[in-house]
């Protein structure tokens, strides 16, 4: 993750993917739209996992099938495409 900062939580970590996800994308010059089609996805459905929401409170939580489409729509390894997990803290359950 280019960030200084790791994410330390599932809402952060879920908000580093949208914000890579919208980096990649935009440096290829491939819009919302473009980029979910190609993956399969809807418009909408992408631009709640690229801000990181599903609805307000809720963090995304794509599967990894629909991560694996997206990294191959934008020519990725879908490594590249995960921030580092090494610090997110789980709440005790």
């Amino acid at each position: 993750m280019p960030s200084s900062t790791l994410p330390s939580s599932w809402e952060e970590y879920a908000k580093a993917l949208g914000i890579e996800l919208q980096r990649r994308r935009i440096a290829l010059n491939v819009t919302q739209e473009n980029l979910a089609h190609q993956a399969g996805l809807t418009r909408t459905h992408y631009q709640q996992i690229e801000r990181g929401f599903w609805k307000p409170g809720s963090p995304a939580n794509p599967s990894l099938k629909m991560l694996l489409r997206l990294a191959q729509a934008l020519q990725l390894d879908v490594a590249e495409l995960l921030p580092a997990g090494h610090e997110v803290q789980w709440p005790d359950t």
